[in-house]
């Protein structure tokens, strides 16, 4: 761990000071910009990329296993903007010269920089948890469209079919359910997405397949999010289990959810860094 001082002028503004040298340094700075605060946790990784680089580190990792901003990833109407882009270009013009993170929202955020970007995913980890249960009559469903490669692979893992939900969106934040492709009826499902915001989506998507005539549904992501009415709305659902991973800190409510079972990613984070650091591959780790 390094010896850093992060501390806020009256006013809110971020200070950073370093106590130690990290000339010539290979330095990692981990930081997931989620709620609470997205804003001010970007803000202290952009002050702490940009006081690392003044004082001559070696080379500057940002270790983001949470990137935010990154459903903002095209423009899906007129004058809308491409968050998703900005916080690269701001990270590149801080001083990183490398990220790390887990699941974006879209692969494609990969070729919004022009730095090299390690990009891990939580499914392996997911997976080896479900295997572990030996789960009977098991399908693996994609919640929309966008996640369907993500399901197949990680069905792949479990030598399952997948299932997929078409759905229809009419505003941020609002969910209609159209229909479900494949077969589910009669069997034991598992919702797999890269994020859950106010699980809106899931909830709506888990009540569709039971009504589909399937067993049980358990759902699972990288990020658990869980703002404004999400914990009541799993514990209002039909979800039997929420399996999550701690790229983002569970608030204090979700804490407090017995059906909520978080998995670590320290293992997989710790063996990249160390095989960035020795110049190994890191995509090797999911072959």
């Amino acid at each position: 761990m390094g010896n850093v001082e992060v501390k806020k002028f009256s006013d809110g503004e971020i200070a950073i000071n370093l106590s130690e040298t990290v000339r010539g340094v290979d330095v990692y700075v981990v930081q997931s910009t989620s709620p609470p605060s997205v804003n001010t946790y970007l803000m202290e990784l952009l002050i702490m990329i940009d006081a690392l680089k003044r004082a001559s580190a070696g080379r500057i990792t940002a270790v983001m296993p949470y990137y935010g901003y990154a459903r903002q990833d095209r423009k899906a109407k007129a004058r809308d903007p491409i968050s998703a882009k900005l916080v690269a270009d701001i990270l590149t013009a801080a001083g990183a010269d490398r990220v790390l993170t887990m699941d974006l929202h879209a692969s494609q955020i990969q070729g919004y920089f022009n730095i090299p970007v390690d990009h891990l995913l939580g499914g392996p980890i997911l997976a080896e948890y479900f295997l572990k249960k030996n789960i009977e009559n098991l399908v693996v469903v994609s919640p929309d469209l966008g996640s369907v490669t993500r399901a197949r692979k990680f069905a792949d893992r479990l030598n399952a079919p997948i299932a997929i939900i078409d759905k229809r969106r009419p505003e941020a934040n609002a969910v209609e359910v159209m229909n479900i492709i494949g077969d589910v009826a009669g069997k034991n499902v598992i919702l797999i997405d890269d994020m859950i915001d106010t699980a809106g989506t899931i909830t709506q998507g888990a009540s569709a397949l039971i009504e589909s005539g399937a067993k049980s549904v358990i759902a699972c992501c990288t990020h658990p999010i869980l703002s404004g009415p999400a914990i009541q709305r799993l514990e209002d659902s039909v979800i039997s289990e929420l399996v999550v991973l701690d790229t983002v800190e569970l608030n204090e409510e979700a804490k407090n959810v017995d059906m909520i079972t978080q998995l670590s990613v320290a293992e997989i984070f710790a063996e990249s860094i160390r095989r960035i650091f020795n110049n190994d591959s890191v995509s090797k780790l999911f072959d």
